[in-house]
């Protein structure tokens, strides 16, 4: 029996463990058992290893180790984060955030929960290309302003804000910042003293690490309140007995994610414009988000007349791997809110597709995608009342 074709393009949902990771794991479940607060050898090997991952995630965003702190993956990050400024500055009367429409859920329903608790959050509008205007920001700060807090790089569309700029806005005005950077780590460069951000949130399953492993950067100086209570573990900040193989893991994922960033996204760039080049010849077909201020890997675009979960079952019967909206809602029918905030009608959004490619993503992939999609959309098509309306020009 012949193997079947197989194209994973759903690298923004998550990526498989790298072998240099696993190998760097192993031994951590086994060998090296120790519990890290334990005195004797195994205990000491096990901080040992925590050390050192710390100090590559930290060299990975140019921090300094002792303001990186292990959590379970982006979203504890994101609401440590926002929660614990809220709670640290609700006392100085500072009781307003700024963010984005179209942030991760992780923040947005972060925001949504702190509403309930009187605080008041900006929602800023992204325009029809996917970026938070700087000047946005400024105009939206108050004096009671807490946080500002707008992702590095959409999850969806993929479009990289103007985080520098954002930064510096908020460092002038005295405000905290933070960025989710879980789509970004790894694709773009960071720094987060020269882009002046304060608080960073990062997730390793996306970088080729093991899910249930992530980051929070806290600048030297910024104290929030616990999001765990417990032990004394991560320097007092966060209880709860270390995941030594998961974090050894994300240090060694940070590591290679950050070496030779440009000539991995520009190898990946290339094949995404000859993706969206090749989608683009499909009638009645937008790319969704800015063009060139965008992730390498990402490709979103909305087909009239098609029904994204259909699409997507379609392309999984010929191998095709691809997600439509985020993957965290794929349970749910409702319309990508980040395509909605980019202005879409509702019923162009539910034909949306993303597919999300990376460095180990080859030129066949490429093509064997750009072979099987138009075949996909014009059946659909074929079966949908609405499409003969759009065709007819009926359908307003």
């Amino acid at each position: 029996m012949s193997m079947e074709r197989f194209v994973y393009a759903d690298n923004a949902a998550t990526t498989p463990v790298s072998e240099i990771v696993l190998n760097a794991m192993l031994p951590y479940f086994r060998e090296e058992y120790g519990n890290a607060s334990s005195i004797y050898r195994k205990g000491r090997n096990a901080a040992k290893a925590i050390r050192l991952a710390r100090e590559k995630v930290a060299k990975g965003i140019g921090a300094r180790p002792e303001e990186i702190f292990f959590t379970s993956g982006g979203s504890e990050a994101d609401n440590w984060a926002i929660k614990g400024v809220v709670q640290a500055l609700a006392k100085k009367g500072k009781k307003h955030i700024i963010t984005s429409a179209f942030e991760h859920h992780a923040v947005l329903h972060v925001c949504e929960s702190l509403e309930k608790e009187g605080i008041d959050v900006t929602y800023l509008s992204v325009g029809p290309l996917g970026i938070v205007k700087p000047q946005d920001v400024a105009a939206a700060i108050r004096e009671d302003t807490a946080l500002v807090t707008i992702m590095y790089a959409n999850n969806e569309i993929g479009t990289i804000q103007p985080i520098a700029e954002i930064g510096k806005i908020c460092r002038e005005k005295g405000v905290l910042f933070h960025t989710d950077a879980v789509q970004a780590l790894g694709n773009v460069e960071i720094d987060v003293v020269a882009q002046n951000i304060d608080l960073l949130s990062m997730s390793g399953h996306k970088i080729h690490a093991p899910k249930g492993i992530g980051a929070l950067y806290i600048r030297k100086g910024i104290r929030i309140p616990n999001l765990i209570h417990g032990g004394g573990q991560e320097g007092g900040h966060r209880a709860g007995t270390e995941n030594v193989p998961s974090i050894v893991g994300l240090g060694v994922a940070v590591e290679e994610a950050v070496k030779d960033i440009e000539q991995r996204a520009a190898k990946t760039r290339k094949m995404r414009e000859r993706l969206i080049d090749g989608i683009l010849q499909i009638p009645r077909t937008r790319l969704n988000g800015d063009r060139e201020h965008r992730l390498p890997g990402n490709v979103n675009v909305s087909f009239e007349g098609v029904e994204g979960e259909s699409l997507l079952l379609k392309l999984d019967l010929k191998g095709i791997a691809a997600s439509s909206g985020s993957a965290c809602t794929s349970g749910s029918l409702d319309p990508s809110h980040v395509l909605l905030a980019i202005g879409l009608e509702p019923e162009v959004a539910h034909g949306s597709l993303r597919l999300t490619i990376n460095d180990l993503t080859t030129d066949e992939d490429v093509d064997y995608i750009l072979e099987v999609l138009p075949g996909v959309v014009e059946e659909l098509r074929a079966m949908s009342p609405l499409w003969e309306k759009i065709v007819k020009g009926e359908h307003q």
